[in-house]
């Protein structure tokens, strides 16, 4: 049942997105005033149609396959979709929506070793000091591969003490790599 809600929903957003025009770009000059050339909109409105005959088939072959299936009800659904929101499933998906929305505020640092650490402990990690130091580590491992050695520039946070947490850490290692001679 949850696949066929999933579906449906899914031909339903499609539906809009082809209908409602979602997709409309501005258009250069020099395309609209050619004849011959396409319409940055057609190749988007080609594949939605598509994809809105593949899920409707596709929601065709799940109604028909399970036709027969007493178990097959939306009785069924909700008890099921109770026992998915308690799931350690759930909570993982939880964790890392919550992380995309503190990424910004908090910054890598902080959401790298928060992320960690309650997955370990969604993992069922009961060594809460062990946890916290490898989430430390791990994280500095991280910050040090990607910052340092790939030069890939990671958010620092916006609130005040955070971003002040940053810079300090990239200054000691700024200064740790020009005292090994890495520079």
């Amino acid at each position: 049942m949850f696949e066929l809600i999933c579906n449906v929903l899914l031909w339903l957003g499609l539906a809009y997105t082809w209908f409602f025009d979602v997709l409309e770009a501005p258009v250069p000059t020099r395309v609209a005033r050619n004849p011959y050339s396409l319409q940055p909109d057609v190749w988007p409105k080609v594949i939605i149609g598509l994809l809105l005959v593949c899920v409707a088939l596709n929601v065709h072959r799940i109604l028909r396959k399970n036709e027969d299936n007493p178990d097959f009800t939306l009785s069924a659904f909700w008890a099921s979709a109770r026992r998915f929101l308690f799931s350690k499933i759930f909570l993982g998906i939880l964790i890392v929506v919550g992380a995309g929305l503190v990424l910004e505020p908090l910054g890598y640092m902080a959401t790298c070793f928060l992320v960690l650490f309650l997955y370990g402990l969604l993992l069922g990690e009961r060594r809460v000091i062990r946890l916290f130091l490898m989430s430390a580590l791990i994280t500095l491992l991280l910050y040090v591969v990607f910052s340092v050695l790939l030069s890939v520039n990671l958010p620092r946070g916006t609130i005040p003490e955070m971003r002040e947490f940053a810079l300090r850490v990239e200054l000691l290692i700024a200064q740790a790599k020009s005292a090994l001679g890495l520079l």
